[in-house]
């Protein structure tokens, strides 16, 4: 049976509730494949609307990025408001930048409504490490004002370095509607919630086939679900279930700490507001404060996510760089955790038949987007296509070189832009 990784995360749940695995034959109106955000938002978005909701979960609810992620609020998408008018018609342009700051919004409806303890505190910073990138933040400021969001301040380099304690910046970004949360504490409240509705949510029950059609038949080794609708919401961990799904992105893996808790004198040295940051460069790290005063902190990526021998290693001269004071301080977890990404950076959402659905490729922006993503579902299921068919009529592009070198030249191209970033140019 697979349990959670060795994370802090899971350390540190509040609910340790065993879900059944599935050993029945049952009948429902959606059955969603996968426990993460996406099979998870969208379960209870539609249990919300009426619907009887069955999910089956390989492992356990949130253990793939859901669970093992920075546990960041991050705005928009992986491409942002500049990139989508340069990319896309107007129209679609416009639809997709309306809604770049709902996915936080339904997040914080979320730990409201249904009293979630996930530890959510206010506040994300944008931390840029050159000239080029502090003009960027000023653009993204411009861009993300004219789509409503007022809560944004740009910050010089002292007053950047009262909230985060280094020099190593030029200045930043806070934004107001961004902030951090316990990730895999905000999946389980929120499976809570999806049982409170009649839905149902089976662990270690992994999909061995499925069959489209009217109604649509999904197999486990010891279950049988016939449902009107399918979902695929597996992303990086769908595995082979699905090769339509599997060869249009790539698996990555990214590498989190976790140290000893800290005390509250050097908390405050380090970020004094508790805000989260994640700096501007293509390969980017990103760093946060738990509630029980730990130092988080994660960065690089590995793409193909072949496991690395020494996760610490990795990511300690990040974080002793940017804080001395932190040298030789105890890492008390260390993990890695896969995403999946997209040629184009945007997340994937469609059909691959009339009752057959998918959502995935986030591309590290998977904590908001994905509870987007279940409000989408959630439309299109109730006859309101309109949103959801502005992410499915995106052309996806199959990354260069195929299935054997596709991870070799994707990598190749982020050593460039990796090089640009050290430049500043």
């Amino acid at each position: 049976m697979q349990q959670h990784t060795e994370s802090y995360y899971a350390a540190s749940r509040n609910n340790s509730r065993e879900f059944p695995q599935l050993q029945k034959q049952l009948r429902c109106d959606v059955c969603i494949i996968g426990a993460g955000f996406s099979g998870l938002s969208s379960a209870l978005h539609l249990a919300e609307k009426g619907f009887h909701v069955v999910v089956l979960e390989a492992a356990k609810v949130g253990f793939g990025a859901t669970g093992r992620n920075g546990g960041q609020i991050v705005n928009s998408y992986s491409r942002d408001v500049d990139v989508i008018e340069q990319r896309y018609d107007q129209k679609t342009a416009q639809a997709l930048n309306e809604m770049i700051f709902e996915g936080g919004e339904i997040i914080r409806s979320r730990i409201a409504q249904y009293n979630i303890e996930c530890d959510y505190q206010q506040g994300g910073i944008f931390a840029a490490l050159n000239a080029k990138q502090m003009r960027g933040l000023a653009e993204q400021k411009a861009n993300w004002e004219r789509f409503g969001n007022h809560q944004l301040h740009l910050l010089d380099k002292d007053e950047l370095s009262k909230r985060v304690g280094t020099q190593a910046y030029q200045g930043g970004l806070l934004d107001m509607k961004g902030g951090h949360i316990h990730p895999l504490n905000l999946a389980l409240g929120e499976a809570e919630a999806i049982l409170s509705l009649g839905g149902e949510i089976y662990e270690q029950s992994a999909v061995v086939s499925y069959q489209a059609g009217e109604p649509a038949t999904v197999l486990t080794e010891q279950g049988k679900v016939t449902a009107n609708y399918v979902l695929f919401a597996g992303n990086a961990y769908l595995g082979e279930l699905e090769p339509k799904l599997s060869d249009k992105a790539i698996r990555c893996g990214t590498q989190v700490v976790a140290t000893e808790p800290l005390s509250e004198d050097l908390c405050q040295q380090l970020l004094a507001e508790n805000d989260c940051v994640e700096d501007c460069n293509y390969l980017l790290d990103y760093y946060r404060l738990t509630a029980d005063r730990r130092l988080l902190f994660g960065g690089g990526v590995v793409y193909g996510a072949k496991p690395l021998a020494s996760i610490e290693k990795q990511i300690r001269p990040k974080f002793e760089a940017l804080f001395p004071q932190l040298k030789g301080v105890a890492v008390d977890y260390a993990w890695t955790g896969n995403f999946l990404l997209t040629y184009s950076r945007m997340p994937q959402f469609g059909r691959l038949d009339s009752n057959i659905y998918y959502l995935q490729g986030y591309s590290g922006h998977g904590v908001t987007c994905t509870h987007l993503a279940g409000k989408l579902l959630a439309e299109v299921l109730s006859d309101q296509a309109q949103r959801f068919d502005v992410f499915a009529s995106l052309n996806h592009y199959r990354f260069p070189g195929g299935r054997h070198l596709q991870v070799p030249f994707t990598a190749l191209g982020a050593v460039y832009y990796n090089l640009r970033d050290k430049l500043g140019i």
